[in-house]
């Protein structure tokens, strides 16, 4: 019996160790009102994190895996409780997301800052989000709504439209990117005849499109999502002959829109972070790896898992204080240019006691609270697709 002891034991001292994986979150909305837009954005950041564990440079040869959780992109309770399991439970180191801005705030606010873990959001884009107290722990990949109001506002100038009608969804997204729209659109002298929220999940939008239309515009402005009331409100639109065109935002982005609504669209036009100097490069690279690069915000989920393993190599470890302090290091100059790709290359600098400055696909650079002025593309529909006119 002790010799059965004995060897068992020596087997367990020369059996090899084996690490577990680190683990990073990705709380995207699964279901609800962009979910159309969530399968390609997941699969985005997991092309980096395969992409760091297949180098094996990432913290002395470990494996990084992303642990999924459902948003909903709405219920700002779901999203914190599914955030805490990921915390608590499977012990996330960082986390990817979330999307939408009201679900990002209440995780960050109640979950992640409290717990000090660093959330990097491809596509919150809420300007109160600039000013919550973040203790440094938020950052984001996507540019904020004051600036896509900015340069929607300019769009709208420069085709010669001064006059239209607006309908946004009736939480943080929505009223943030209104406002901002609305203040640069009336500083240019444009007119805003009528500006109405929507509740999202209604079977029928008949009465606010009434209202909408009294108002006398031919434009209607819909900041809303692809999947819900946004679109909704396009369809009865159209179905009253109401309005002559659209105008969207990010939110309304989605090949989805144009195959349930179709030829009615042409013409209608939406911005849309993108068109950075690494779009080209991403794009070919996503492709060689079986991911479609060209759905919103999928350069940005891949930029922002990467900056995740970036600062994880910086820091020495998959520890949440320390990959928290390294964040801003890995993003911003000075240190070598990374780009789409080039993770390997990175973890090796970084490993060697080097600088990295990551770009990636969407042209990285941090501000002082941890977020990107962002590049935008001015899309028009046509031909069944939504077509890139303009880079601002």
């Amino acid at each position: 019996m002790k010799k059965l002891l004995i060897a068992s034991a020596l087997l367990t001292l020369s059996a090899p160790v084996i690490a577990e994986d680190v683990k990073v979150g990705i709380i995207l909305g699964f279901t609800g009102p962009i979910e159309s837009l969530t399968p390609a954005m997941a699969s985005g950041a997991e092309l980096a994190l395969s992409e760091a564990s297949k180098s094996g440079s990432f913290l002395g040869g470990k494996t990084v895996v992303g642990v999924r959780g459902d948003s909903t992109c709405i219920d700002a309770a779901a999203a914190s409780s599914v955030a805490e399991r990921l915390i608590t439970s499977d012990g996330v180191a960082a986390i990817m997301g979330a999307d939408c801005s009201g679900v990002t705030t209440a995780i960050a606010n109640n979950v992640a800052v409290p717990n000090g873990v660093v959330m990097v959001s491809p596509s919150a884009t809420s300007p109160a989000l600039s000013t919550i107290d973040d203790k440094g722990f938020f950052h984001r990949t996507a540019p904020s709504d004051a600036r896509q109001g900015q340069v929607l506002a300019n769009i709208l100038k420069d085709r010669g439209i001064s006059e239209v009608a607006v309908t946004y969804t009736n939480n943080d997204y929505g009223k943030g990117l209104a406002e901002s729209f609305g203040a640069a659109f009336k500083a240019q002298g444009g007119k805003i005849s009528i500006s109405a929220a929507h509740e999202d999940g209604k079977a029928d939008y008949s009465a606010e499109v009434g209202a909408l239309s009294a108002s006398g515009s031919k434009h209607l402005a819909v900041f809303g999502y692809v999947d819900q009331g946004g679109k909704g409100i396009i369809q009865a639109s159209i179905d009253a002959d109401a309005f002559e065109s659209f105008v969207m935002a990010d939110g309304m982005v989605g090949d989805s829109l144009i195959a349930a609504i179709g030829s009615d669209l042409d013409g209608s036009i939406a911005t849309l972070p993108g068109g950075a100097a690494g779009a080209d490069a991403f794009a070919t690279y996503a492709k060689s790896n079986g991911v479609t690069p060209d759905g919103p915000f999928v350069p940005e989920s891949y930029d922002a898992a990467a900056l995740i393993v970036l600062a994880m190599q910086a820091a020495g470890a998959a520890d949440r204080a320390a990959l928290q302090s390294k964040m801003m290091m890995v993003a911003n100059a000075p240190g070598k240019k990374i780009g789409p790709g080039e993770l390997d290359k990175a973890l090796k600098i970084i490993a060697a006691g080097g600088d990295v400055d990551y770009q990636g696909a969407t042209n990285v650079e941090f501000n002082d609270v941890g977020e990107v002025f962002g590049s935008y593309k001015e899309l028009e529909i046509g031909s069944g697709k939504w077509n890139t006119i303009k880079i601002h």
